[in-house]
């Protein structure tokens, strides 16, 4: 795995001095960032009128790297609070991050949030929880998190997923590959561009485990967009083994390139890791939390990009496993 810098994205001062005032703003004016319809509207309401600058620091990702960091923001260490216990004890904790998050969020495209994950919070707190160390979820912490593209069950996945640190006093690293950097043998690209498995909700969202109206549609691991190559990626919820040999094989040589083109994020307070994740599949290595108020602690959102030609037009057909997203605003 490579320590090879992500590209950055600097905002001055008085950037951030206007994302932060608007930001709180909006605390002031609703008191909670627990979003509501209100909320929503006024968030959209303001990032219509961010200056030039800030949206051109919001502009698509638009290298094969598949991620950028914003870096500029302020976060005081003492004035956030403890670290979550939990993301359903997290309430309003850093609420004017929860608020600067949306907003961005909203400068790059449409948020988005899950019926089924974090009580349809559009911003998500992703704290190590005691009891889930060894999940493949957030919430974890001695394993590693599997490199994987977020909500790949779902066809109406994020296609930006966006990482703010709020505290990460041990560097903990965030993982990173973009399907842009491998190099698969035609043949391989052929075998994993088929629907040939399918990619199962996670520990996340226990509601959909049992979701049986439909078989589990099986989808491509790899799409060949106008743009270039795309990828559909969990290997941690997908029943590798019930495909053949060719195939298993195949599958194998992608996870071994996504590793050796992986590269390891650590972000500080403040900065922003924004992942296409179409491109690129994410995770984190292991930790040993302490569960003392000091551990790593980031706020998530995710975005979709309205017209995005990146997707299988198969996709519109899938059941989701019951899950829902909520918009907050209108495509």
């Amino acid at each position: 795995m490579s320590m090879a810098a992500a590209p950055v994205r600097q905002l001055d001062a008085h950037t951030v001095g206007e994302l932060r005032r608007a930001a709180e703003k909006i605390l002031d004016e609703f008191g909670t960032s627990a979003t509501s319809p209100e909320l929503l509207e006024r968030v959209a309401q303001t990032a219509d009128e961010f200056s030039v600058t800030l949206r051109r620091h919001c502009r698509p990702v638009d290298t094969a790297d598949g991620l950028f960091v914003l870096r500029g923001l302020d976060v005081d260490d003492r004035a956030v609070g403890s670290t979550p216990a939990s993301w359903a004890g997290a309430g309003d904790s850093g609420a004017v991050y929860d608020i600067t998050l949306l907003l961005l969020a909203t400068a790059m495209g449409n948020p988005i949030a899950w019926e089924g994950q974090q009580n349809g919070r559009f911003v998500h707190n992703i704290v190590p929880s005691p009891g889930h160390e060894t999940e493949q979820t957030g919430a974890s912490s001695t394993v590693l998190l599997s490199p994987h593209t977020e909500d790949a069950f779902h066809p109406g996945r994020a296609h930006l997923l966006m990482l703010g640190c709020m505290r990460n006093h041990d560097n903990i690293a965030t993982t990173a590959a973009s399907i842009r950097k491998v190099q698969l043998a035609d043949e391989d690209i052929e075998i994993l561009s088929r629907p040939a498995l399918p990619i199962l909700p996670d520990d996340a969202y226990a509601e959909a485990q049992g979701y049986a109206d439909e078989a589990p549609p099986a989808v491509p691991a790899l799409f060949a967009s106008e743009d270039g190559m795309t990828l559909r990626f969990d290997p941690a919820y997908t029943p590798v083994e019930e495909a053949d040999e060719t195939y298993r094989a195949a599958y194998q040589r992608l996870e071994a390139e996504l590793a050796r083109v992986s590269v390891s994020v650590s972000l500080n307070p403040g900065e922003v890791l924004v992942v296409d994740n179409d491109l690129v599949v994410h995770g984190r290595v292991p930790f040993q939390a302490r569960y003392d108020g000091t551990d790593r602690w980031l706020k998530r959102a995710s975005v979709r990009v309205p017209g995005r030609p990146t997707r299988p037009l198969a996709e519109a057909g899938e059941h989701g496993y019951g899950q829902a997203a909520l918009q907050a605003h209108a495509a």
